[in-house]
């Protein structure tokens, strides 16, 4: 059985590869309270399928490169945000 994991992409710089982090929480020892911790996962996405926000579903995998240890599974939920556009550059005086 290869663990399976839901977390959400912070990173689609990288052709093919995703930084996708996993939120979880961890009681504190002493002071019994929970603390909030992630684990970043680099994923390969063979389609570039996910973008920067998006939910997805990553499973344990044989290693793709020096950190490629997991694959896209799916996406479970796309993100709201719209792609911004670059501003563009111009010259600020009107010659």
């Amino acid at each position: 059985m290869r663990k399976v994991f839901v977390g959400k992409v912070t990173s689609d710089k990288t052709a093919k590869t995703r930084r996708v982090e996993i939120p979880r929480l961890v009681k504190h020892p002493r002071y019994n309270k929970y603390i909030k911790r992630r684990t970043v996962c680099y994923v390969h996405d063979e389609k570039n399928e996910s973008r920067l926000g998006d939910t997805v579903e990553i499973r344990e995998s044989r290693p793709v490169s020096k950190l490629k240890h997991w694959e896209l599974v799916r996406i479970v939920q796309r993100s709201k945000e719209e792609p911004k556009a670059e501003p563009k550059t111009g010259s600020a005086s009107g010659s």
